[in-house]
């Protein structure tokens, strides 16, 4: 049920706007209300429409008065309030929505269906009547309940009177609080939820204390020597000699990355990404932006165009460290390791420790701290749950940085122990493949979690699906590089 937060005196005129309809297994194959051969308003056509923002546009949201005659705290009798005549067309359309188990919306607000319900001779059957229960508080309307009734076969010819009544009750409820009753919360703060937090956090400890291991015990011992300047051949004879893995490559590890400005370009937009998710949740958090329609998409977007400096600059900034002409212009410091003039050839190892296998092992951590995660966010998503627990997403998306960047660490320690100094792009990508696990649950979800049928709505889904995919893997690969 959604409202649109008036306050109303006595006797005044409360519209019921209907606003959109669509199968309910395709919740992104939606139609305008009067698709379907409902009672048409007779008002002005221009008057009796109602736009959002930009959230409720993009989302497909069109309000147009239903010419119901509802007053403030006026109870209605059963009433006409308009006909429909079946003709052969009508009834294909309306038995079409009904095998397709279609759902329609209401507002002032109402969120409601059309059921496919027959009787035993197997007719379908329209519910002419509709019974509108509302709660309010004082000057405010809290709660909206519509249930139908008075069901007719749809057969050509007939002639239906479509009714309404209306029925005002009190409630204690106040309108901050109006929106509790359709938030599920045994589902969104189930044990296994919280369990699911609890074992991600675990996992921040367990690899957090690996990292520190090897960059304390392993690599704090032998750093230092290589900061001071050697000539190539003193360094040449020192890794012959002495050294093996990933200290063979001191002289290498700081060559500018292959296809830098592919990466700095990404890196970048990882970095404005971060930001934005950042921004829109801890909005959600403090403004309880799922209360209102479309008011998730809208942060979206305008943070999304205040962050756009963001990328612009950590762009240009990782490229001009990397070049011939930023290193000596834009004062950057130098790094800490000398780069030999002579690339050092990079060895065959096994197949475990090429980049390749490196990258996709990555992504399974930390794909494994989202996992069930996904489940709620997806659930929400095409599901129509409303998704309101945005602090158990602040503490998950978290998570899944340091488990990245943890991940990544460990992963660019053996590629460099395997004598591979090639590791921006591997690290990149190790963080990266999180997103192809994220892809490859969105595929089982489909086909697992859902009802979703027909081409619209499936390319719907796995484009959406890809986009976010995409994003995500883009954002975890900033945090590696």
């Amino acid at each position: 049920v959604y409202f649109i937060l008036l306050q109303y005196q006595r006797d005044e005129p409360v519209t019921l706007w209907v606003n959109k309809l669509g199968p309910y297994n395709n919740p992104q194959e939606t139609y305008n209300y009067y698709s379907l051969p409902f009672c048409h308003p007779l008002r002005n056509a221009s008057a009796a429409h109602k736009w959002g923002g930009l959230g409720e546009v993009l989302g497909g949201n069109e309000l147009i008065d239903s010419q119901i005659d509802i007053k403030f705290q006026r109870n209605v009798d059963k009433t006409v309030f308009c006909q429909i005549d079946l003709n052969e067309a009508k009834v294909k359309l309306f038995k079409d929505a009904i095998e397709n188990n279609y759902w329609f919306e209401f507002f002032m607000g109402y969120v409601g269906d059309i059921r496919p319900d027959k009787n035993g001779e197997g007719k379908h059957i329209l519910y002419t009547h509709k019974n509108i229960i509302v709660k309010y508080n004082n000057d405010q309307i809290i709660h909206v309940n519509l249930t139908q009734d008075i069901p007719k076969p749809l057969e050509v010819g007939k002639h239906l009177d479509m009714t309404y009544s209306v029925k005002w009750d009190s409630t204690n409820v106040t309108f901050g609080h109006r929106f509790d009753v359709y938030l599920d919360h045994p589902f969104f703060e189930h044990q296994i939820h919280w369990f699911s937090i609890f074992n991600s956090f675990m996992m921040v400890i367990f690899l957090t204390g690996l990292v520190s291991m090897i960059l304390m015990r392993t690599l704090r011992n032998d750093y230092a020597k290589y900061a001071r300047e050697d000539d190539d051949l003193e360094s040449l004879e020192r890794d012959v000699s002495e050294e093996s893995g990933w200290k063979l490559v001191h002289g290498d590890v700081f060559r500018p990355p292959r296809n830098l400005v592919i990466l700095s370009a990404v890196v970048g937009t990882g970095a404005q990404l971060a930001l934005l998710v950042l921004l829109v949740v801890l909005l959600a958090i403090v403004g309880m932006l799922y209360v209102g329609r479309g008011a998730i998409v809208t942060t979206f977007i305008v943070c999304y165009a205040l962050t756009s400096f963001i990328s612009g600059y950590v762009s240009g900034g990782m490229y001009s460290r990397n070049g011939v002409v930023g290193r000596n212009w834009s004062g950057a410091l130098n790094n800490p390791c000398r780069v030999k003039t002579i690339p050092r050839p990079i060895p065959e190892k096994k197949w475990y420790l090429t980049p390749s296998v490196v990258s996709l092992m990555g992504g399974l951590l930390p794909f494994g701290s989202i996992f069930i995660e996904m489940y709620f966010v997806f659930t929400s998503f095409w599901n129509y749950k409303v998704y309101y627990v945005y602090g158990f997403m602040l503490l998950v998306f978290l998570i899944l940085i340091i488990v990245t960047v943890c991940v990544t660490i460990v992963g660019t320690y053996f590629l460099l122990n395997a004598e591979n100094y090639h590791w921006q792009w591997t690290s990149f990508f190790s963080a990266a493949s999180t997103a192809v696990y994220v892809y490859l649950y969105s595929i089982y979800y489909y086909y697992m979690k859902t009802k979703m049928s027909g081409f619209f709505q499936t390319s719907f889904y796995f484009g959406y699906t890809l986009m976010f995919s995409l994003g995500l893997g883009i954002l975890c690969g900033k945090s590696s590089v």
